[in-house]
């Protein structure tokens, strides 16, 4: 065969192999197509066990997996614990106390145990806004020191029984605020 390259004619010998190499590769492909079945692999091919690391790495998945939900659960969790630490904004935490007139009880009711810790929480969370209000730091004085007062009273003991013994402290706490903030809009408007 002859074939140009350039300008100078060149002679090139094809082997008679590749050609036959060829057909034999193609044939030997055709033959292992024969040989499976629906099963898999015919007989004639040696059984050859999945490497004994597979389920090792299945096993590294799902643990890599679990980690990372889990590691995404705990940042959610630490953003909603960071969320319930972080105060309020004093007229957000008023609010609450406000709507603490809408309800009541009588000592003894069912109620009670539901409404004073309510007032009490409200309570602590106003105070702790007031701490966080950085912008005015003396300005929230006198209804911290309201606050102060109410928590030597039930001593740290935030029982119902305990709350409903000070029950009287608790609410004129929570009305000389009301009445301190209704002096004093611009902290709740």
């Amino acid at each position: 065969m002859s074939v140009r390259i350039g300008s100078v004619p060149t002679r090139i010998r094809m082997s008679t192999a590749a050609p036959a190499m060829t057909d034999a590769l193609v044939g030997a492909l055709a033959g292992c197509t024969g040989a499976s079945t629906s099963q898999g692999p015919g007989g004639d091919v040696p059984y050859v066990a999945p490497p004994a690391n597979a389920s090792a790495v299945n096993t590294e998945n799902e643990r890599d997996k679990a980690d990372a939900e889990a590691s995404e659960a705990a940042a959610a969790d630490a953003e909603l614990e960071e969320a319930i630490n972080t105060p309020q904004v004093v007229r957000d935490t008023f609010v609450g106390l406000q709507a603490t007139y809408h309800d009541g009880c009588t000592p003894g009711d069912g109620n009670c145990a539901y409404f004073l810790g309510r007032v009490n929480d409200q309570l602590t969370g106003l105070d702790k806004s007031m701490r966080a209000d950085t912008e005015r730091p003396d300005h929230f004085k006198e209804p911290l020191a309201r606050i102060s007062a109410l928590r030597t009273t039930p001593a740290g003991d935030n029982s119902t029984a305990n709350l409903e013994k000070h029950r009287k402290q608790v609410l004129g706490t929570r009305d000389r605020i009301n009445t301190w903030m209704q002096g004093h809009p611009e902290d709740h408007r």
